[in-house]
């Protein structure tokens, strides 16, 4: 058996260096054709993946689930149609400099079962726009709709006159495989959006990775907010496709006097405070026994999660349940990532306890990701984002959504960098453009003899000639324009 998916690997890695070949002597124009294919896809049968994603994981809701095919589909390309990512990218007369985008190869790009199709679109989508070809390793609960979204793609690039296995997948793809894949040495970079231990083992593979860490998202509520507004926007970023969104809130901050006004607005909207009690009962089905989320509550409605902590008194119609924590980390199994339809709440004595709160959440579980903030106050924003160690704070607007570039201008993407802080090899959105190398060329403009500080030929060679070098004073970028 092991055997089989070894030939596995080696299948997928050769037909997808050929085809990255043909790609690699596209030009930009031709590749936008085959995204635009993709793209064209992904909108068509954004119902259908949707569908079968939601039979075959039990996560998440059909609706939402078509939002976010569609977000990969439409928003993604409309923001990188008119990128210019591979070729002469731009030339700097006045430095004598010239940069040319190229593409890295070969992708590995592994896929979550919270989001298996968009995800799938999504790095096609980039991958294709940068000249790349990408091997997908779906999750093996999420292998069907994952290699239907997979042959929705092939099937458009090669309509589109492009190399159908430019886009290729695993059809068994256990953990070993996994890794073989990231470990082989046709493959050139790890696009890594799934579980901790794998992108663990993305960036121990040998291989260059982009990974994502966990997200743990505090939002805080400060006494400024629109509080009806700011309910608003946290519940609907929590049930969107029932909290399976990375970017997601995961624990509401709120100082004491602002406390009740908080919890009835909640309640008001659909928000279900848990008694001791119940805390417990939820408390004994939420983690697994090794203290990881249990995939049992991830993307289950209400209902569900009140079935299997054996929740008979929650009235019908709650949207969220909200367990009430007093510290973070070990003993305070709500303080972590809750990829359902639960938050923590906490309440603090004042805005620097907040600030504390939401540090420690983040240090804990979710560091360098998102911080959501409610608030009518450039200070406290100032205060929180210089604070925080985080890519992403989020004002005013549903973290789930915000993250990701849906309701705001972040770049648009279901692949989101923390950072060193989380360790990421980036802070970025991910988009094209981290997935191509930049060639440089570049003139010279100074002889040797003008580093010796003189710029006279012959100048004498010793130390005192050393102190004045002719540096130009200006500034550099590492990216593509």
């Amino acid at each position: 058996m092991e055997t089989e998916k070894t030939n596995e690997v080696e299948t997928c890695v050769a037909r997808s260096t050929a085809a990255g070949e043909i790609l690699a002597g596209m030009e930009q124009e031709q590749l936008d054709r085959l995204a635009a294919a993709v793209s064209q896809a992904g909108r068509i049968y954004a119902r259908e993946l949707a569908e079968l994603a939601a039979e075959e994981t039990g996560f998440g809701v059909v609706e939402d689930k078509i939002v976010k095919n569609r977000f990969a589909a439409e928003r993604v390309w409309q923001a990188i149609r008119g990128m210019r990512v591979v070729g002469l990218l731009g030339k700097n007369e006045a430095a004598k400099t010239w940069e040319y985008g190229v593409p890295v190869g070969v992708v590995a790009a592994l896929v979550p079962s919270t989001n298996p199709t968009s995800t799938t679109i999504y790095k096609a989508l980039i991958c294709l726009k940068a000249g790349n070809s990408v091997i997908f390793s779906p999750h093996p609960a999420a292998v069907g709709c994952t290699l239907r979204a997979v042959e929705r793609i092939r099937n458009a690039i090669a309509r589109a006159g492009g190399p159908a296995d430019a886009v290729t997948a695993l059809e068994e793809p256990t953990p070993a495989a996994a890794r073989a894949l990231m470990a082989h040495p046709g493959v050139r970079l790890i696009l890594a959006t799934g579980s901790g231990a794998m992108v663990r083992a993305a960036y121990a593979s040998g291989t260059p990775a982009i990974g994502v860490g966990a997200g743990n998202s505090p939002v805080y509520f400060h006494p400024s907010c629109d509080l009806a507004q700011a309910v608003r926007r946290v519940m609907a970023s929590k049930t969107f496709d029932n909290g399976t969104v990375c970017a997601s809130e995961q624990a509401v901050v709120v100082e004491r006097t602002f406390a009740l006004q908080v919890r009835e607005e909640f309640q008001r909207q659909g928000g279900y405070f848990l008694d001791p009690i119940q805390r417990e009962a939820l408390k004994a089905v939420l983690l697994r026994e090794d203290g990881r989320m249990a995939p049992a509550i991830v993307g289950r409605p209400v209902s569900e999660l009140c079935r299997l902590a054996g929740l008979t008194d929650v009235p019908d119609g709650v949207r969220v349940l909200l367990a009430p924590e007093d510290g973070v980390g070990e003993g305070h199994p709500f303080s972590g990532e809750k990829l359902g339809l639960v938050l923590a709440y906490y309440e603090v004595a004042d805005e620097d306890e907040a600030l504390t709160r939401c540090v420690e959440l983040l240090r804990h579980e979710g560091a360098g990701h998102t911080l959501a903030l409610h608030t009518e106050e450039d200070r406290v924003v100032e205060k929180f984002a210089r604070a925080s160690p985080v890519s992403r704070v989020l004002v005013n607007t549903p973290a789930a959504l915000g993250g990701i570039g849906a309701t705001t201008d972040l770049f648009p993407a279901l692949t989101l960098g923390c950072g060193a802080a989380g360790g990421s090899s980036t802070s970025d959105n991910i988009g094209p453009r981290d997935l191509v190398n930049i060639k440089r060329v570049a003139w010279g403009r100074r002889e040797l003899e003008d580093l010796r500080g003189t710029g006279r030929k012959n100048a004498p060679n010793n130390r005192d000639a050393w102190k004045e070098p002719a540096w130009p004073v200006r500034e550099f970028s590492n990216r593509a324009r």
